[in-house]
């Protein structure tokens, strides 16, 4: 991302860098989140955070566009648990969603629209969070069925 050539107040722009700055510490978070994560443990939790940073980045990047370009680059592939054949969690229209979410956000990153960017971010931040809510369901449903013991062999 770059400054624009229009003037504009320095302390505003100090403010839209620190917000930026602390959006894409938490977006890198949840993604490193999901990248170092034991196989299922709070997968639904890990979903919801991804959720929410992927919605800061929608909301800061339409804060910054004004008076910032988007620079193009690569916004390279999910953590190994968040990609199509690998044993996901969850309804799989919502993946369906999720997916297509990802590589819209991978082609915006590679254009120059910043408002682009915030809206394919936020479609992902979207189809994360109702993925969450949908695992996070199944596993209140787990949960509460009854356990049975494994019959033993002679």
């Amino acid at each position: 991302m770059s400054k624009r050539g229009k003037p504009s107040a320095v302390e505003d722009d100090d403010q839209v860098l620190a917000e930026l700055d602390a959006s894409l510490n938490g977006w890198v978070a949840a993604i490193e989140a999901h990248r170092t994560a034991p196989p299922d443990a709070g997968f639904g939790t890990r979903l919801a955070g991804l959720a929410a940073a992927a919605g800061e980045q929608a909301r800061v990047y339409r804060t910054a566009a004004p008076d910032f370009e988007w620079v193009p680059g690569s916004g390279g592939h999910p953590p190994y648990e968040l990609q199509p054949n690998t044993g996901r969690r969850g309804p799989g229209r919502l993946w369906q969603r999720f997916d297509a979410a990802v590589t819209r956000l991978g082609v915006a990153t590679e254009g120059e629209d910043m408002i682009e960017v915030a809206d394919a971010y936020e479609d992902l931040a979207a189809a994360a969070a109702e993925l969450s809510k949908a695992i996070e369901r199944e596993d209140a449903a787990d949960s509460q069925r009854p356990r049975t013991r494994a019959r033993r062999s002679a």
